[in-house]
């Protein structure tokens, strides 16, 4: 059985329903959902604010480039438009991390999967909601297993204060 940690996001739209079109893509395979943060746009920064939590998600018969297949169908059904790099988009759906339980983390550098996600330790909407579903969260940066909770500790202040609790919620499929 695979578990991928995803990261969400949206700043398009009904910002809230395209997080809840990717939980219930997902579908039976979540088995945790974050709250909800709301943040500000990283790397091109002058466009909406952004919706963002985490899910854990699980399933026997998916497999890394599995979840990053499943992650870019449902980005398509939010008509995703691939433009600009960090640009706006209607659904965001990153597989930061891959592993098969009591196992290592799974490491990739294919061309289309890079795992674990290379720029998730620098951000901290990616590491907060993973945090609150999965507090000794461990990820591989520089050939190193490091806590979650110490990479997002190293970040700038500013950054970690960025994000902004919501009280909006999302909920697992059969759990409405």
């Amino acid at each position: 059985m695979t578990q991928a940690v995803l990261s969400i996001g949206s700043n398009l739209g009904d910002r809230l329903a395209r997080l809840q079109s990717a939980v219930d893509g997902f579908g039976a395979a979540v088995r945790a959902v974050s709250p909800v943060y709301e943040t500000e746009a990283w790397g091109v920064v002058d466009q909406g604010r952004f919706l963002n939590a985490a899910l854990v998600v699980e399933d026997s018969a998916t497999d890394g480039p599995g979840w990053l297949r499943r992650a870019h169908e449902l980005e398509q059904a939010a008509d995703r438009v691939r433009g600009e790099r960090w640009g706006p988009r209607t659904l965001d759906i990153d597989v930061i991390s891959c592993r098969e339980p009591g196992e290592p983390e799974l490491l990739s550098r294919d061309s289309t999967l890079t795992l674990p996600h290379p720029l998730a330790h620098l951000r901290a909407f990616v590491m907060v909601p993973w945090l609150q579903i999965e507090p000794d969260a461990e990820l591989t940066v520089a050939g190193r297993r490091c806590p979650v909770a110490g990479l997002l500790a190293e970040l700038e202040p500013a950054d970690r204060d960025s994000l902004r609790l919501t009280e909006l919620v999302l909920h697992p499929a059969g759990d409405r």
